[in-house]
């Protein structure tokens, strides 16, 4: 950090830093009934403001203590000769009771910049008007040349509202690196600008891929109310949480709502609730994302993975009443790099509220390989839906559209209440698409829209366009799947078993031996139950409930 301040008889252009010259590591405490004169070193004899404190060039193993339930305007600063390491972190936290609040004038809250073994705990984190748009809560930042990664960053128990990003961690500048062992955890980030929570690097080089991050972990995030720019057209913004350039990270326990409320009504791209682009090896699982919106004519879906990612899954994860649709997978570029990718075991209830053009699941783009989609429950009902009434459409449980090759669709719940159970762009053969085991249940009229014909029983459309078989013999099912939630609306509160598992007197419909298929089912289902080897259709398996 540049030393600002000058203290006592010192001589003009001579600093005194806060921090003692030699030993350590310390602990140093800042309270609004400090003194800046003060050594620092215990509650006693606690600093005044965070400029103070701001002249500390941290070590390893120091820590900076902010006195809980007191709010101190400022903001906090590490930078590249400020480090601390996985063993001996540099911390930043609370003491005493509750969380203290950092309020930045104009700027971002906490930035560490070209460094790294650094810990955020219990702070909360408030913007103002300037901030909203120019600062971000905490901001992780790799600006250093060359491809090495910074390691170890600890954000927990943190809440960040009011800035333009909640949480921001990014590589930029020369960086093709961004930082490594990331673990992200309890944390809320809520009424921003652009997202809650991003990570980001620099443009994706899809003849040799390569990720500026690595070792992510993000667990218990609740990313909400971050209404996106309406002046915002040239490129999305009102996400949950957004990650790109990641290779190696999960996101697991962590709900996105009510995000993208003001995002621009005339903008190419759209926010969602929870996605991934330009990376590698990421999982998604055990998530909710409900009533994501957007402000244009795209995107406000629940779940997505978009350009550029390979090897990553989304699964036991829950979308509902989002503008878009619940689960998307789409290439938009001719890059190659969308490939291995599998959607399993996920809910989705009542998406695509304001864009029935999209569905419960779609998938579509240009080189895209080798997907699975299977053992999901979708549920489709048009209640509530008024602008798709007025306009003769329904979505459809399932959209797919050109551009990939060696996709199974299998074992899933598709269900509607006469829209469409599927809507494909072309009449796929088998070698491009395969569907096997699925049943399609409708409590109206059933109907499948296949390339330009619509067909109107399984039957028919199975005899036409040679899907669902194996073997040789039929596959498939138009039976009841037995869901509470088919009659009535899944919400936050009411998605439990209660309305998600089967409720039948008899058998479960069955789906085929996804080995037969080549898929890999995976170990659990929606709720945790031991998949079996031939297993029923649908994110629920037999004894999920027991």
């Amino acid at each position: 950090m540049v030393l600002l301040l000058l203290t006592g008889c010192d001589v003009p252009g001579v600093y005194r830093p806060a921090r003692p010259a030699t030993g350590g590591p310390f602990t140093f405490y800042v309270s609004r009934d400090g003194d800046d004169k003060n050594d620092g070193m215990s509650p006693a004899a606690a600093w005044r403001t965070l400029d103070h404190a701001n002249t500390v060039r941290f070590q390893p193993g120091d820590r900076l203590r902010l006195k809980g339930g007191e709010r101190f305007a400022g903001s906090i600063t590490l930078d590249e000769d400020e480090a601390g390491s996985a063993t001996k972190p540099v911390v930043i936290e609370s003491y005493g009771s509750g969380r203290a609040t950092i309020a930045p004038r104009g700027t971002s809250g906490i930035t560490v910049r070209d460094t790294a073994g650094v810990e955020v705990r219990g702070i909360a984190l408030v913007g103002d008007r300037k901030s909203r748009r120019e600062g971000v809560g905490i901001a992780l930042r790799n600006n250093l040349p060359g491809t090495r990664r910074l390691s170890h960053v600890r954000i927990a128990n943190v809440e960040a509202s009011g800035f333009q990003n909640g949480i921001s961690v990014g590589a930029e500048g020369e960086a093709r690196a961004g930082f490594g062992d990331v673990r992200i955890a309890d944390v809320s980030v809520h009424d921003n600008l652009e997202t809650g929570l991003v990570v980001y690097g620099p443009e994706f080089p899809a003849a040799h891929p390569a990720y500026a991050h690595s070792g992510l972990r993000i667990e218990g995030v609740e990313a909400y109310a971050n209404t996106g720019d309406p002046e915002s057209d040239q490129r999305n913004t009102g996400s949950g949480i957004s990650l790109g350039s990641v290779l190696d990270a999960k996101v697991v326990g962590s709900v996105a709502h009510d995000n993208g409320t003001r995002s621009a009504t005339d903008a190419e791209e759209g926010p969602e609730g929870i996605w991934v682009y330009d990376s590698s090896r990421v999982v998604l699982e055990h998530n909710k994302s409900y009533r994501n919106r957007t402000g244009s004519r795209v995107d406000g879906g629940g779940f997505g993975l978009d350009n550029n990612v390979s090897s990553s899954v989304m699964q036991y994860n829950l979308a509902y009443g989002n503008d878009g649709p619940g689960f998307l997978v789409y290439s938009g570029q001719p890059t190659g790099a969308h490939h291995d990718n599998v959607v399993r075991f996920n809910m989705s209830w009542d998406d695509a509220r304001k864009l029935p053009e999209y569905g419960g699941i779609v998938a579509y783009g240009t080189r895209m390989k080798n997907l699975d989609i299977h053992h999901n429950t979708v549920v489709m009902r048009t209640e509530g839906l008024a602008s798709a009434a007025a306009a003769g459409i329904r979505p459809p449980a399932l959209r797919l559209r050109d551009g990939m090759t060696g996709v199974r669709v299998a074992n899933n719940v598709f269900a509607t209440d006469g829209g469409p159970l599927i809507d494909t762009q072309s009449a796929y053969d088998q070698s491009t698409v395969r569907l096997a085991g699925n049943d399609y249940y409708s409590t109206g009229d059933w109907a499948l829209e296949w390339g330009v014909h619509r067909y109107t029983s399984l039957d028919g459309w199975r005899v036409a366009s040679g899907q669902e078989t194996l073997d040789g013999g039929p596959t498939g099912l138009s039976d009841d799947p037995c869901l509470s939630g088919l009659a009535a609306p899944v919400t936050d509160g009411a998605a439990g078993p209660e309305n998600l598992a089967p409720r039948c007197e008899g058998l479960v419909p069955l789906g085929v031996d996804p080995w037969a298929l080549g898929i890999d089912p995976g170990p659990v289902d929606y709720f945790g139950h031991p998949v079996p080897r031939t297993p029923v259709v649908g994110a629920v398996q037999p004894g999920a409930t027991d």
